[in-house]
């Protein structure tokens, strides 16, 4: 499908569940970057889960957010239930500006949503050649190390770096085995998913993705994993004041109430500490890396950014494929007024 068509059908459906113009292109533009960086997950599939919360009054669609000014380099907003890509778009862009001026930025948000892949915001501060950390919570789906019941979310670390190169290094990544959004993709287009990424609800290993949903997902390095879900809990979640411990709401499941998802942006700019010299360290950083003897059957030793780059080129020349039942939802969502 035409991808200028199709962003014009999905922006058009946000305006009819009243997100202001600006805002519904926002997040139009947020779900087809997703699809052209190969993860559907957090692409279409998504759009009637905000349309469902949209049309609930859940989501905020007119927000009155509030940003407090706490220092020259830190700033607090209250997203008032915004849905979460306009809120951290805001964020992104205080804590970039304030790096700029001090050399430090770090933004917390509160009463805000599901944002969308973390890797969005990450990728505006290397643009402006900045070092950027981005951690957001999550709705329940892995048990802390020892407990049978699941509390922490896939909580997404994100990390962004300048590299003197077109390519920036950006490393985006759930602390799960695998991300919640595939495995809701799985369910709803019929798909298996790996064994090893997900128990049931009896606590025994499944390849069933409604069976995964309905049980707890596995971290990546046992209790490892599980401490880095409960630091971003932390620094997401109960620094800034938004849901935590178990208390963000499920947007598919969950319309009892606005989710309340924290995220927290901190941007650096990478001349701290070694002035100029940065860009010099960081090429010979990865030149290094690159000349690694390399195993059987791989030919380049990638950093963080460079597969991101190549599927999203690849998708932008050849288009996005969109399953059947998720174009069905589309047409049903664009006669919607």
């Amino acid at each position: 499908m035409n991808l200028l068509k199709i962003k014009k059908i999905v922006e058009n459906i946000f305006k009819n569940f009243k997100l202001k113009n600006t805002d519904a292109k926002i997040s139009a533009e947020y779900l087809i970057k997703a699809e052209l960086l190969g993860a559907p997950s957090h692409g279409l599939a998504r759009l009637k889960m905000y349309c469902d919360r949209l049309s609930r009054k859940i989501i905020n669609p007119n927000p009155k957010i509030k940003i407090k000014k706490i220092s020259q380099s830190i700033s607090h907003i209250d997203a008032n239930n915004s849905i979460g890509f306009v809120a951290a778009d805001i964020g992104i862009k205080v804590a970039i500006k304030n790096a700029k001026k001090t050399g430090i930025g770090l933004v917390a948000i509160k009463n805000s949503g599901h944002y969308g892949l973390s890797c969005f915001y990450a990728e505006q501060a290397v643009k402006k050649n900045l070092i950027v950390l981005c951690f957001t919570n999550a709705p329940p789906a892995i048990a802390p190390y020892g407990a049978k019941k699941s509390l922490f979310g896939t909580n997404p670390i994100c990390f962004g770096a300048p590299t003197g190169n077109k390519i920036p290094f950006i490393f985006d990544t759930s602390v799960s085995m695998i991300n919640r959004g595939k495995i809701r993709v799985a369910a709803k287009l019929g798909h298996k998913i790996p064994l090893g990424v997900a128990l049931d609800k009896f606590g025994k290993p499944t390849s069933n993705a409604k069976k995964a949903l309905k049980g707890v997902q596995l971290p990546i390095a046992g209790f490892k994993g599980s401490g880095l879900a409960w630091m971003v809990d932390i620094m997401s979640g109960v620094l800034t004041g938004a849901n935590h411990a178990g208390k963000v709401k499920d947007p598919f499941d969950d319309f009892t109430g606005s989710q309340n998802v924290g995220h927290l942006f901190l941007v650096l700019k990478p001349n701290l500490f070694v002035g100029k010299n940065y860009i010099k360290r960081i090429k010979e950083n990865i030149r290094t890396i690159k000349k690694l003897p390399k195993i059987k059957g791989v030919n380049e030793i990638l950093y963080p950014g460079q597969g991101m780059k190549s599927r999203y080129k690849k998708n932008l020349k050849k288009g996005i494929v969109i399953s059947k039942n998720i174009l069905e939802e589309i047409k049903k969502l664009n006669v919607i007024k």
